[in-house]
């Protein structure tokens, strides 16, 4: 990355909203212990219904007005509390949820390199999927600039998966995530 990108992805930032992201707001945050770094990005994947893309369902449940309108599958997590600070649509789009700078509560029990409660020192990026179907190319040809605007912003020593901070309890993104389509290379 250049040092001009770097500079320019560092000033796209608003008290941790990334300005290039269409701006929504969950309630499911806090603020992260004091002194924290932040320096672990925490991919995710999701869809509401399980394996129905498009509709309103993921944001809803981030905005805590989930409506399960009979659904087995939602009414069973229309109670959780639950955010990502990113959520990226199968068309590209990119909505954030919390502030960088605050806690979502997006990763639950985990662990990263011996290091526990991810929560406290990643940030969240949840890819509308599943485990099944590949993710788009407008999905990772969206996430190579997110990427970069947070590495330019925080400290970030790696991009990790869900599966892997709470492994034999996920796996998010699953194996339809192709790491090798990323433009920057990341210790996962």
């Amino acid at each position: 990355m250049s040092n001009a990108l770097a500079i320019d992805s560092a000033a796209a930032w608003d008290a941790g909203w990334w300005l290039a992201a269409e701006r929504r707001y969950s309630p499911n945050f806090n603020a992260r212990p004091e002194g924290t770094t932040v320096d672990l990005v925490v991919l995710h994947h999701i869809s509401l219904p399980p394996g129905v893309f498009g509709g309103d369902e993921v944001a809803a449940f981030f905005e805590n007005r989930l409506n399960p309108s009979g659904n087995a599958e939602l009414e069973a997590i229309a109670h959780l509390q639950v955010s990502a600070h990113f959520f990226l649509r199968r068309g590209g789009l990119l909505q954030q949820f919390v502030s960088c700078d605050d806690r979502a509560w997006q990763a639950g029990v985990s662990c990263w390199h011996g290091r526990h409660a991810c929560n406290d020192y990643s940030i969240g990026i949840e890819i509308e999927g599943d485990a099944v179907q590949p993710f788009t190319a407008a999905q990772y040809k969206a996430l190579d600039p997110l990427l970069a605007a947070i590495a330019a912003r925080y400290p970030v020593r790696a991009v990790t998966t869900h599966s892997e901070i709470a492994a034999g309890r996920k796996v998010d993104p699953g194996p339809t995530f192709d790491f090798s389509r990323l433009a920057r290379r990341w210790a996962v």
